[in-house]
């Protein structure tokens, strides 16, 4: 566990003394916070919201998380791409391997530097409808579930886009396949709502759908389990790509 910790902290050192750590936190917050204005703005305006009775956590903080897990799909990878990639590309990948680790405590690491990462965005992101309670009543427990549902998401596209960028050498180019495996997961839920063979057993691999259920409040632990079983399989075929490297 030490090593783990000891990778991991090293990890999230190299993510956040890189400009493009910053970079990205920063485009990410502008971002939301335009967006959050926005639905702030539209709450207090229209009067239809207001006589449907939905509450600001519905639709300011439902539609905030909402939008940031697009945003997160395409930022994500842009923080994934380097975790092997440049490992392999500046030749310190050799001497990763070789070093009195297990590969399993190697990607662990590598992973865990990341979510940092991803709790620094998430925390950033909360802070915003938070700073609603005092001037409003706020479903604190509506927040807590998109909150909880939309880091389950940035851990599953993060272990996704650490395994493809032990695949290849090229960043950018672990970037973009990253992007496409992840959108092609978001868009099969298309083929959920078709008259299909095995049309529900698609739409549970999708990985839009079981977010979209903790947006609305709703805690399900087949959700969850979803989310995990995503970002275990994919760390699982990442320790299993370094495996076929070192031998």
């Amino acid at each position: 566990m030490s090593t783990v910790l000891t990778i991991a902290r090293n990890e999230a050192r190299r993510i956040f003394v890189s400009p493009l750590a910053w970079a990205v936190l920063a485009v990410l917050q502008l971002i939301f916070a335009v967006v959050f204005v926005s639905l702030l703005f539209s709450y207090a305006q229209d009067s239809q919201v207001r006589d449907q009775s939905q509450g600001v956590a519905d639709v300011i903080g439902g539609g905030l998380f909402g939008f940031a897990a697009v945003v997160l799909l395409l930022s994500i990878p842009l923080m994934t791409m380097r975790l092997f990639a440049e490992e392999r590309k500046s030749g310190s990948l050799t001497l990763l391997l070789s070093a009195p680790a297990s590969l399993i405590e190697i990607v662990l690491g590598k992973f865990l530097g990341l979510v940092s990462f991803m709790l620094a965005a998430l925390v950033l992101l909360a802070i915003m409808p938070l700073t609603l309670l005092s001037g409003t009543h706020l479903d604190l427990g509506f927040i807590a579930s998109g909150l909880l549902g939309l880091f389950l998401l940035m851990l599953s596209f993060g272990a996704a886009g650490l395994f493809v960028s032990t695949l290849t050498r090229e960043p950018t180019i672990a970037a973009v396949v990253s992007f496409g495996l992840l959108l092609f997961f978001w868009l099969i839920q298309i083929f959920a709502n078709q008259q299909i063979p095995f049309a529900s057993a698609i739409g549970y691999l999708a990985i839009i759908g079981h977010f979209q259920s903790l947006l609305r409040g709703i805690f399900n632990t087949a959700d969850v389990v979803y989310y995990l079983l995503f970002t275990v399989f994919f760390l699982w075929l990442a320790v299993l790509r370094l495996d076929i490297e070192r031998n």
